[in-house]
């Protein structure tokens, strides 16, 4: 069973390599100049709201459950667990991370899906039971999160400890979109020689220092609009030739006329036929790297 760094080593690390990647997160740039308020201003007029777009998978394909996976100073971290209803064996674990709005119901969504695909899925929630409805909600609910990272940077590692520990899953990725994008990103950072896939949609602030990404150890795949401002395409192309020249494994992707948050069913930016091939990589890279046997 692989275990983690020393608390100590790895605590060492996550404010070295958090502190760059986050830089843009800090509490401490002018409210104006904030990720928060930028991250409002792609999702104005937005609203996480159902529509027809939102696929979802048989009632009776996977079994789902609200579990405790961890506890921080006496509050403990909580999620949504999906698997397939006929798994036999333990199967590969995914940490999936929800987008700003919260763990609402279109990451529940996403999640049920990603265990049809034959995982042990585990939708982590960054804010602690809160869900936003709107634009302002979010906003509020991201810069408390922000100003608290290591309780975040905490809650993704008990996510993995829980994944290999209690649920004895055998490899485990991250996934996530938009504010998750951002934080699967961190994940890997949190954990660079134990998360063996990295999936990343629309990150917004991502790291292009090739001396936070050197330590990766795992194949990392991401996916970008190409109207998209937070990452820009250019912040995409410097993390992608960092990556590259690095040596690290990897595949990143520019859906041209696509924007911030183009795979989100729920949201007013939805762009269908990016959001199916983004889908259609990105289940057949985490079975490459997470269900191979060779």
């Amino acid at each position: 069973m692989r275990k983690l760094l020393g608390l100590a080593l790895v605590t060492a690390c996550l404010v070295i390599s958090c502190a760059i990647v986050n830089t843009p997160f800090s509490s401490s740039q002018s409210p104006d100049g904030s990720p928060a308020n930028a991250m409002a201003e792609l999702h104005k007029g937005d609203a996480p709201v159902a529509s027809p777009a939102v696929q979802d998978v048989a009632a009776d394909a996977v079994i789902t459950e609200d579990v405790t996976y961890g506890t921080l100073d006496g509050t403990p971290f909580t999620g949504y667990l999906a698997k397939p209803t006929d798994a036999s064996s333990p199967l590969p674990g995914l940490i999936v991370i929800q987008e700003w709005w919260g763990l609402n119901d279109n990451i529940r969504t996403m999640t049920r899906r990603l265990a049809a695909e034959g995982y042990t899925a585990l939708a982590v929630d960054l804010y602690d039971g809160e869900i936003a409805e709107d634009p302002d909600q979010a906003r509020t609910l991201v810069q408390a999160a922000i100003k608290n990272s290591d309780r975040l940077t905490q809650n993704v590692i008990a996510a993995y400890d829980y994944l290999t520990d209690e649920q004895q899953v055998p490899k485990v990725a991250s996934i996530g979109w938009c504010f998750g994008g951002s934080w699967s990103l961190n994940t890997a950072l949190a954990l660079p020689t134990d998360l063996d896939a990295a999936v990343i949609y629309y990150g917004g602030q991502i790291a292009t220092d090739p001396a936070v990404l050197e330590p990766l150890q795992m194949p990392i795949q991401g996916h970008f609009g190409s109207l998209d401002t937070n990452p820009s395409p250019e912040t995409v192309a410097a993390f992608e030739t960092a990556l590259n020249d690095l040596g690290k494994d990897t595949e990143i992707y520019l859906y041209e006329g696509a924007n911030h948050a183009f795979a989100n069913p729920s949201g007013t930016r939805y762009n269908a036929e990016a959001a199916d091939l983004a889908w259609e990589r990105t289940v057949a890279f985490l079975s490459q790297h997470l269900q191979s046997h060779s």
